[in-house]
């Protein structure tokens, strides 16, 4: 008898085991197959949108590159100024027909030449009439209608007219390269000299007259 209850409690041993390695068995491929079968998650978009292309402005004229322009001065009329406003002069000792300059040194220092620089950009100017001059120091330097321009040193701030009429040889430049406000004077008369004024025919007396002293017809 306890030889036939050893064998039915090895039985039943055996038969928990056997289930126990079963339901491990099945745990482990319910996990594997869970793993298997897991969507991959959808893309996300984009969380930020390329921004839209600036438009364009208006070009501006390069840095350096010549402006020639017009201005009203309440006392000179119609002047010429560069891009910035500043007032350009002529200079009476300078020639336009050939274009030289005769301020150099000093006097450049004082009136800085307006330089040449690209193709002008011209508001109210005639561009046949604007050139340029080859400086003794090998700059070029515009000039208007032949006569070289300049700046003004004194002129701090754009529509300042400082330099006209200085030593009466310096003067704002018009839109044809003439003498802004320049004024015509009378020829002057050597010192010393008059001027001969006209006499009127002296009468003739009327032959026979008698000396009646009329005008003879």
């Amino acid at each position: 008898m306890p030889t036939l209850r050893r064998a039915a409690l090895f039985a039943a041993s055996g038969a928990a085991a056997a289930a126990l390695v079963a339901g491990c068995g099945s745990s482990g491929s319910s996990h594997s197959s869970g793993a298997a079968t897991t969507t991959p998650a959808a893309p996300t978009a984009p969380s930020t949108v390329p921004a839209t292309p600036a438009t364009p402005s208006t070009p501006a004229a390069p840095a350096g590159q010549t402006v020639l322009r017009t201005a009203t001065s309440g006392t000179l009329g119609t002047i010429v100024t560069d891009g910035s406003g500043f007032t350009l002069y002529r200079f009476d000792q300078d020639t336009a027909q050939p274009s030289m300059s005769n301020c150099n040194g000093a006097c450049a220092t004082l009136w800085p030449p307006e330089k040449a620089a690209g193709t002008p950009q011209l508001k109210g100017i005639d561009a046949k009439l604007v050139g340029t001059v080859t400086r003794s120091d090998g700059s070029k330097q515009v000039t208007l209608n032949g006569w070289p321009l300049y700046r003004y040193s004194p002129d701090t701030k754009p529509g300042d007219t400082k330099g006209q009429g200085f030593g009466g040889i310096w003067f704002a430049a018009t839109p044809t390269g003439g003498k802004a406000g320049a004024v015509t004077q009378p020829p002057a008369t050597t010192p010393g000299t008059t001027t001969p004024k006209p006499t009127s025919p002296s009468p003739t007396m009327n032959p026979g007259s008698g000396g009646g002293g009329g005008y003879g017809y």
